[in-house]
């Protein structure tokens, strides 16, 4: 059995014009196998769980658009979703409010953008959900949030290049977060009319990054009970405001 390092290595130097027979030579791996690789097999590759699996391209994560990353990390956290599909491939799904189309178009918008050469798709899951997803075999190099299980039963933590995209655009990952497990409610306290923002999730380490993306920008926040966490102040619902606003 093979491991998948000495695939990557064969592809690279397969990608590089060698022939089969320079392949084997640099490697040490026998020249059929080499052919074998070349042509797509995978059958002595060395298996990993489903949760770890990853592409063999190496990926410039500084390259990815932040803007539109940090607002797709943030929805995925929420309502996102990774299923396995043939072949190595994954579809990343995003579970979407029918009556907000302006969110369903904006999270199509985002997918494109970190994939231009593909197209998202929406279907229709009920009366009030709609289901946004893409295509891809790099979806759980982008998300390797990804695991067994459900995402408050595991730990969530970014890797470092994801927090380096964030620093970037803290407004949008916030806005995706709170599209995807937040509302803008006008709440009636003593007859007075009043803006807040609720973010309700299970996850204590999804909470968490929304509180320092907060308290990156000095926005006060409150946590009433255990999964919810609000934005009640004046002036912190002004400064949420312009860069999410109402759900349209």
């Amino acid at each position: 059995m093979r491991s998948a390092a000495e695939l990557r290595s064969v592809l690279d130097l397969v990608g590089a014009s060698k022939s089969d027979s320079e392949v084997a030579r640099l490697t040490g791996i026998p020249r059929t196998t080499v052919r074998d690789w070349r042509r797509g097999s995978r059958a002595s590759i060395e298996r990993r769980p489903a949760s770890s699996q990853r592409c063999l391209y190496t990926h410039e994560f500084s390259r990815l658009p932040s803007s539109e990353y940090a607002y797709l990390l943030g929805e995925y956290l929420g309502d996102g979703y990774l299923a396995r599909c043939r072949g190595g491939v994954w579809q990343l799904r995003i579970s979407t409010d029918a009556l907000y189309p302006g969110i369903i178009r904006e999270c199509g918008l985002a997918m494109e953008a970190i994939m231009p050469r593909k197209r998202a798709h929406t279907l229709p899951r009920g009366p009030r959900c709609v289901v946004v997803s893409m295509y891809s075999k790099h979806w759980p190099c982008l998300f390797p949030q990804h695991g067994p299980g459900r995402k408050h039963e595991r730990v969530i933590r970014l890797e470092v290049w994801q927090e380096q995209l964030i620093q970037r655009d803290r407004e949008t990952f916030i806005r995706g977060l709170i599209h995807s497990d937040g509302c803008r409610v006008i709440a009636s306290d003593r007859g007075v009319k009043s803006v807040r923002y609720h973010f309700s999730n299970r996850s204590e380490d999804i909470k968490a990054l929304l509180c320092e993306s907060l308290d990156a920008f000095g926005i006060p926040w409150t946590r009433p009970s255990d999964r919810q966490i609000a934005i009640y102040r004046k002036d912190a619902v002004g400064r949420l405001d312009q860069f999410v606003g109402p759900k349209r």
